[in-house]
């Protein structure tokens, strides 16, 4: 197995048309085991497409991709799915939540697609999970019922419950106040450096990002300071 959790050569995303719009151009990006990562840059500079590429949501148009060392451009779009499923937790701005289901029941969904734990097992993670993040006495609630940070925690335990080594972020504290994006973001460090995961951030905030062990800022699709 690879070194490296992520690896990226030579990564190029292009929209093809009359006048071909490059989002990233050439990126050459590794994430170890155990390390927390911000990306940074201006809007439109191409944070969120590095990141969809990281996570397999898109495909490049140039280069590879690499996942703990398997490399991903051939793989179908159901291989694809799969290796997200099992080994990529994903949190946005947006917690995408079920809106009518409980928190505990969000949490469950995707230990459920991967199928492999059985109900109780499922349950009794979905459960730790909360707690862990101080929410068990919230996991019966839906998410209409919680504040923007709970939801956000809630995201961010859906993320990790089928146990995945990497963990990719888009502007996950853009809605939140500056005191709950900071904790937020120390949660991902202790992710990071307590459970050896690999955390990936895109922020727009700098303050934030000097709490990760790297930044890797862009301009105009092109990492020009790491």
């Amino acid at each position: 197995m690879s070194a490296f959790a992520i690896e990226t050569r030579k990564v190029t995303r292009e929209l093809p048309g009359p006048v071909p719009v490059t989002l990233v151009r050439d990126i050459d990006f590794r994430v170890a085991p155990g390390e927390f990562v911000a990306v940074t840059g201006p809007s439109g500079s191409g944070k969120s497409s590095l990141l969809y590429l990281l996570g397999l949501l898109d495909r490049p148009s140039a280069g590879t991709v690499a996942i703990q060392g398997a490399e991903t451009s051939n793989l179908s779009p159901d291989q694809a799915a799969a290796l997200r499923l099992e080994r990529l937790g994903f949190v946005f701005q947006f917690h995408f939540l079920l809106p009518e289901f409980t928190s505990q029941t969000n949490v469950e969904i995707p230990m459920r697609r991967l199928d492999r734990l059985d109900d109780r097992a499922i349950r009794r993670r979905a459960t730790e999970l909360l707690e862990t993040l101080e929410l068990g006495e919230h996991r019966h609630k839906r998410p209409d019922q919680l504040s923007g940070g709970q939801r956000q925690r809630v995201a961010i335990a859906r993320a990790l419950a089928n146990d995945p080594p990497i963990l990719l972020a888009d502007e996950p504290t853009g809605n939140l106040d500056t005191h709950t994006a900071q904790i937020v973001f120390e949660l991902f460090r202790d992710l990071a450096h307590r459970q050896n995961r690999s955390v990936v951030v895109v922020t727009h905030d700098t303050h934030l990002a000097e709490l990760a062990d790297r930044r890797v800022h862009l301009v105009d699709g092109v990492i020009v300071d790491d």
